[in-house]
């Protein structure tokens, strides 16, 4: 039987907001004989052509990295990119992966949807290959179910303005990234099975280090980030002895894989739950399950619910658990900036429908903590019911995401001999615009008109939601037309994208004209910088929620 996972049903909540998808474009990139030119770019596999922007910045969308995991390629590790003659344009983005309409805050421009989806995104500002400049690779986030690398939050065109050259990476979802069975154990060179959609992240690191020289970026200055799902991957390839000699620095938006949801499970755990799962389709062979159609996979996947995919103890991609990992330092050794938002999750993850009152607050913690509910109390007290909303609201963020980013945070700075820097984005998003007309957020990040009866409301936002960072970290507020940006938020945005931007390229986020950031690897000084209006580094405060946190886990 899978193991439940509670929290990651609970990212159906995840408070961004819906935006169109682009139309589909067009569905393959030509090629074309011709000299190189500024616009075009020389990969081991090949010419390819990009666009220049408005700014000066050179974009090079939908470039493959590895072959179109589609037939036979289904569920193996990816393979190489077969070289091409002449020019292949790199003028739009690729397609997305196998995916339903989970999110509401997702808006693509990719080129439609499926298998054949393990394309990257370019943007530089190097005018040539001689340039050697620091490079940013950023992993989507949406509960490894979800997402694109086309998608506007983190579109690389800001972050180039800094100097850097931005990439955004594909990589396969839900059971085409995670499925487990023991007939692709058998066939696998390494005798193992399922983690395909980190292998994909890894052979984009791959990518990078082979070719990014051409974009003008250096190799050895590679620094890997993402949110949610995104960070988690970070950290993952950090845990993976695959990866770590690839990266040389590490950027973690709210959550990681060390004693989560999401942690990965034994392989014969995995494979049962693939047996099941094939069973469940009358597929009573491998052959027969890469015959069906991805369409039909997808659809019995998604009845399957949420988290039913998750990453294996393979031996190969994670020969043990991350967290065993980071507690002997096998981790990548590399400096690491990471942390959470104020508000992850509202109270509704710990209260459900019931109103938070101390009584009801109280009781719901009993339920959830048993004979140990008493010292969840004295860490998130609560004496009126405005201090039990807040106590519940912090304790499902903490359960949902902080408090695993936490003890990734903890167990690198103990191990790594690394610095570590510790942020809490604290910047509430302003009111939407008035073309939004009367709407609030909904489930997945939607906006929910007031008019409509059925449509289920979100409790008012008390701080910065899940997911609320991102357009501020890369750069891109503009981009996301739901809200009515002001100009404190355009300053809260240029603080966070230069602290950003000077770790990636030094490995310290600190800088002229910046706050001074301290690192947070002493554990009896630990400081956190507060990203907001006024942005300041403060002694830790909550240090007590995660330590009992950490005990209740790890018994």
């Amino acid at each position: 039987m899978i193991r439940p996972l509670k929290l990651l049903l609970i990212l159906m909540l995840l408070s961004g907001q819906a935006m169109p998808e682009a139309s589909a474009q067009t569905k393959k990139a030509k090629t074309s004989q011709g000299k190189q030119t500024a616009t075009q770019a020389k990969t081991v596999n090949g010419i390819v052509e990009g666009t220049t922007e408005q700014s000066g910045i050179r974009a090079f969308k939908g470039v493959p990295f590895a072959a179109p995991p589609v037939g036979d390629l289904r569920w193996r590790e990816p393979q190489p990119v077969q070289n091409w003659q002449g020019v292949r344009e790199a003028k739009q983005f690729g397609p997305r992966g196998m995916q339903l309409a989970v999110f509401g805050d997702m808006g693509f421009r990719s080129d439609g949807m499926g298998e054949d989806c393990l394309y990257l995104n370019v943007w530089t500002p190097a005018k040539s290959e001689k340039e050697r400049l620091p490079v940013l690779v950023y992993f989507y986030g949406g509960g490894f179910v979800a997402g694109d690398g086309s998608e506007a939050r983190y579109d690389g065109e800001s972050m180039a303005q800094k100097g850097i050259v931005a990439i955004t990476v594909n990589y396969r979802l839900g059971a085409f990234g995670f499925f487990a069975h023991p007939e692709l154990t058998k066939e696998s060179p390494h005798n193992s099975s399922g983690n395909y959609g980190y292998m994909d992240q890894n052979a984009a690191l791959r990518w990078v280090q082979q070719n990014i020289a051409a974009f003008g970026g250096d190799p050895s200055k590679v620094t890997i980030a993402g949110e949610s799902a995104g960070s988690i991957s970070v950290s993952a390839q950090m845990a993976s002895p695959l990866s770590k000699g690839l990266i040389a620095g590490a950027i973690g938006e709210s959550g990681a894989l060390v004693n989560s949801s999401l942690d990965p499970i034994p392989l014969a755990e995995a494979e049962k739950n693939g047996v099941e799962f094939a069973s469940s389709l009358g597929a009573n062979s491998l052959a027969a399950l890469r015959a069906m159609p991805a369409q039909q996979l997808l659809e019995a996947a998604g009845n399957q619910g949420m988290g039913y995919f998750v990453a294996t103890i393979d031996g190969y991609f994670f020969p043990k658990s991350p967290a065993a990992i980071y507690a002997a330092g096998e981790q990548a050794k590399v400096p690491l900036l990471a942390g959470w938002n104020s508000e992850e999750m509202n109270y509704m993850m710990v209260m459900g429908q019931e109103k938070p009152t101390v009584e009801n607050y109280e009781n719901a913690v009993r339920r959830l903590y048993g004979e140990k509910a008493d010292e969840v109390l004295e860490v998130y007290k609560a004496t009126t019911d405005e201090e039990a909303l807040q106590a519940a609201t912090d304790l499902s963020g903490d359960r949902f995401i902080a408090y695993s980013t936490w003890k990734w945070m903890d167990l690198h700075s103990q191990s790594s001999g690394k610095p570590v820097y510790r942020y809490l984005f604290s910047r509430p998003r302003p009111p939407m615009t008035a073309e939004m007309g009367n709407a609030s957020s909904g489930l997945a990040g939607g906006v929910v008109k007031e008019e409509d009866p059925n449509a289920f409301k979100m409790p008012a936002a008390r701080g910065a939601v899940h997911a609320a960072e991102i357009e501020y970290a890369m750069g891109n507020l503009a981009s996301n037309k739901v809200y009515a940006w002001t100009p404190e938020d355009y300053q809260v945005s240029e603080v966070m994208q230069n602290y950003f931007a000077n770790f990636i390229k030094s490995g310290n986020p600190n800088g002229k004209g910046l706050p001074t950031w301290p690192t947070a690897n002493n554990e009896d000084k630990v400081q956190v910088m507060h990203i907001d209006v006024k942005t300041v580094a403060k002694p830790e405060e909550n240090r007590g929620r995660y330590i009992i946190l950490d005990k209740l886990q790890t018994k």
